[in-house]
């Protein structure tokens, strides 16, 4: 019988940020690799991401995108001529100088992002308003090098990437995709996840690099008080279209010809993307001091039933009816699970579970099968009720669906709690402290916030920033000033510090 402990050495209110590294490690979702900022991405991480995919995937389906895949590497002579894309990803961008023992007569870059590899080919294959709209997806890997502090999954060299590239003929459509897509983002935390989100657009020192504008949706953490940006849709524009010559002719519209001797278009562009991020932030959100705490929809089991296998018992008929609860669960459409491991105790086993979050655990002995009932035990609360055989699918059904909703109202009610609304500076640094997601009234001007920048930044704090201007804004009452420079206000932003 194994006897290694399980548990957790750190809280998650004492030390958040080694009780994390922990709990992503115990619960089997990463392992470190000997290379800085690198991980292993586990089983129970891949299940959920895949999970998170083939919901996306339904979805970009409907709106006619095709899968792509992309090299990774750019040529060094595409990174020179696109220099002003890249220079936001200088910093990040890993190069391959060698092969063996020979310096490459060029050497590649290996992609931060796939703007530089595909757009090249959108060109090649756009000619006519007839090869449009473009709609590729891919689901790939990126590397953004030099990461100081690496946190597994929130900031780290190498990660996933889902990211769809799309080409219009006009703003128009591309306004409508951006904020369509943006919806899909917010439903996978929200609706999946269980992790409250905000929708807005970032401001032009946050958007991204060469693009018309950015969207995006924004978490917080509250035991850290620091922001996290969840996924961005945005719209690039016909800048990209111009750096990578990328025209159509366009019957419908001569007046947006380019030139009489062209008589081309240039088309416009988005791009959107999320990462893996996104299960570290779910990890952060609704972890506790057993562990995680895994959101149904996401959970790669959702209910592991447990035989309670006592000494010297017949093992055949109990084992028997869990065999048979699994099969009926998951005929239901209900992910289920058999632990009847004899090589483990039954503590060890329900604290192996508890520590990978599974949401339901159904325990079995002989006088529950006498009595044509189990017990069965919820993690994000802990509480037991012993429910009918017959009844069992429907109640399982049922406290699923509680779960992901308390999941989500629970962290919904402490992400609010850390919202403050101010109107001065010193409201703003006093909220700043304390560790608050900032709603202020902003006059949404670029130096300003590059002030705000320098007048915060610590030296083992990041600086503060707009993470986003929320759709949903409240009144602006006339004569509203902007809390960082006084003059007229324009808008209400997020502001603090973040990830």
């Amino acid at each position: 019988m194994s006897t290694s402990k399980l548990g957790m050495a750190f809280k998650k209110d004492d030390n958040f940020g080694e009780w994390y590294s922990e709990v992503v490690v115990n619960s089997e979702i990463i392992e470190y690799h000997d290379i800085s900022g690198c991980y292993i991405l586990r089983p129970w991480a891949m299940e959920i991401w895949e999970l998170l995919k083939e919901f996306f995937d339904a979805e970009i389906k409907k709106l006619k995108l095709k899968s792509y895949y992309f090299p990774l590497l750019v040529t060094e002579n595409v990174v020179q001529k696109k220099k002003d894309h890249f220079e936001g990803f200088a910093p990040e961008v890993a190069w391959v100088t060698k092969t063996g023992k020979s310096e490459l007569e060029a050497p590649f870059a290996i992609r931060p992002t796939s703007e530089a590899v595909m757009y090249p080919y959108f060109a090649r294959w756009i000619r006519s308003h007839r090869d449009l709209p473009l709609r590729c997806n891919q689901w790939c890997s990126v590397v953004r090098w030099g990461c100081s502090n690496p946190i597994p999954l929130i900031r780290s060299s190498e990660f996933l990437l889902q990211e769809g590239h799309t080409v219009f003929a006009t703003k128009e459509e591309a306004d409508e995709e951006v904020l369509h897509i943006l919806e899909l983002y917010r439903r996978i935390y929200e609706e999946f996840l269980a992790v409250p989100v905000s929708k807005g657009w970032k401001s032009e020192m946050e958007k991204f690099a060469g693009g018309l504008y950015t969207t995006s949706v924004e978490a917080f953490i509250p035991n850290t008080g620091l922001g996290i940006q969840g996924a961005t849709s945005n719209c690039l524009g016909q800048n990209f279209a111009k750096i990578f010559e990328i025209f159509f002719e366009d019957e419908k519209d001569p007046a947006q010809k380019n030139n009489e001797k062209d008589k081309r278009s240039l088309v416009w562009q988005n791009s959107w993307a999320y990462t893996t991020r996104s299960i570290g932030v779910m990890v952060m959100t609704h972890g506790d001091d057993k562990g995680l705490v895994l959101p149904p929809r996401v959970a790669p089991i959702q209910v592991i039933i447990i035989p309670d296998l006592l000494e010297d018992t017949d093992t055949t008929a109990i084992n028997g009816a869990c065999e048979t609860i699994v099969c009926t669960l998951n005929q239901a459409g209900i992910r289920a699970d058999l632990d009847a491991r004899e090589n483990y105790y039954l503590e060890w086993k329900y604290s192996h579970w508890e520590m990978k979050g599974v949401p339901l655990r159904i325990e079995i002995d002989l006088k529950d099968l006498a009595n044509k009932q189990v017990r069965v035990v919820r993690r994000d609360k802990g509480a037991k009720v012993d429910i009918r055989s017959t009844d069992l699918v429907e109640h399982v059904k049922v406290l699923l669906a509680e779960i992901q909703d308390i999941l989500f109202e629970t962290a919904k009610e402490k992400r609010d709690a850390c919202i403050e609304v101010i109107s001065t500076w010193d409201e703003f640094t006093a909220a700043l402290n304390d560790k608050k997601l900032i709603l202020a009234p902003w006059c949404d001007e670029e130096e300003v916030e590059k002030d705000v920048r320098a007048r915060t930044e610590g030296a083992d704090l990041g600086s503060a920033k707009t993470l986003c201007t929320p759709f949903d804004q409240p009144d602006l009452m006339e004569g509203t000033v902007c809390f960082a420079c006084g003059k007229p206000a324009k808008t209400w932003s997020f502001w603090g510090r973040s990830y």
